[in-house]
């Protein structure tokens, strides 16, 4: 049995040997890359692997016809939008994503961004720099203001518990509500409506595309600020640029992309006003990525012993 780590996970190659041997107890034969790779590339490490295992880069149909032997993909990262889904499920190719390893690191994020954006960071930072004074950087606080979470899976109640935290009174849209969550759940058309900080923490799929449009943004308050952490897709960029830089919302935190990063020249965001730029890195801390790597190695782990875990 043959596992391949087709892309890098966050891991250097002594811990992939430590969990090899701890988790998987050396029962298959692991051939790891810790580079970049293509399309091209990516079939060629996979060849003869029936597990392969992989993070957020794109894992299509076109690259998993050539690879006949996969049985299993055990994917290093929360959402599966970037895995050829359809085809895996048709050759009954089982499929386990990593849901829960960023909790922290993506809600913690979003209040970094929520502070950012309110204490006005980075112009504080470029006035120090530039010889200048406070003049003109009056901040806001947290405390006291209405913070919508649209999403509240495990991210979203995680961020839910950090705005209530920081004294916000807070609201919670779901399609299907949790049981004793502890929270105020509304509709989402109330959250946008009456909210000071909207949190997005939804998945990308063929409903959640362009969930917020133009539409909706105009639903917002003039001094709301929208934090979006999920996926790029799931916000109308045209519409949230050509928001801010009428002013009618006051302020984004944005960690996502229509496409992976770098992000092009001519994306409008760019140039917007009263926003912050991060090139997707929610999931990108030290603790998340061990978090990360053995969650994967125990799907496949589970999935040797027959009892698949984390399935998508």
């Amino acid at each position: 049995m043959k596992l391949a780590i087709v892309e890098p996970i966050g891991i250097n190659e002594a811990k992939c040997h430590e969990l090899t041997e701890k988790i998987l107890k050396n029962r298959v034969e692991v051939n790891y890359y810790n580079t970049p790779a293509d399309d091209e590339e990516k079939i060629k490490r996979s060849q003869g692997a029936q597990a392969v295992m992989i993070a957020n880069k794109p894992y299509k149909d076109n690259i998993l016809m050539q690879c006949p032997d996969i049985k299993m993909l055990s994917v290093a990262f929360t959402g599966v939008d970037h895995v050829g889904m359809g085809y895996c499920r048709k050759k009954g190719i089982v499929v386990s994503n990593c849901s829960g390893y960023a909790n922290e690191a993506v809600s913690e994020l979003v209040m970094g961004m929520c502070i950012g954006l309110y204490r006005k960071l980075s112009e504080c930072s470029s006035a120090v720099h530039t010889g200048k004074t406070s003049a003109g950087l009056l901040g806001m606080e947290l405390c006291g203001k209405k913070f919508g979470v649209i999403g509240a899976g495990a991210i979203g109640l995680k961020t839910a518990a950090l705005a209530k935290a920081f004294g916000c009174e807070v609201y919670c849209y779901k399609r299907n509500k949790p049981e004793n969550s502890g929270y105020t759940f509304t509709d989402m058309d109330t959250i946008l409506k009456t909210c000071d900080i909207i949190s997005l923490h939804v998945p990308l799929n063929d409903s959640t595309k362009g969930l917020i449009n133009s539409d909706k943004i105009k639903l917002m308050k003039k001094n709301a600020i929208l934090i979006n952490t999920a996926r790029g897709p799931v916000v109308e960029t045209q519409a949230l640029a050509a928001a801010l830089q009428s002013g009618s919302i006051a302020g984004a935190g944005v960690d996502v992309f229509d496409v992976e990063p770098p992000v092009s020249k001519e994306n409008p965001l760019l140039t917007a006003p009263n926003i912050i730029l991060t090139p997707h890195i929610g999931f990108d801390t030290k603790e998340a990525l061990e978090k990360r790597a053995i969650i994967a190695f125990m799907n496949v782990a589970k999935w040797l012993d027959g009892m698949p875990q984390n399935v998508m």
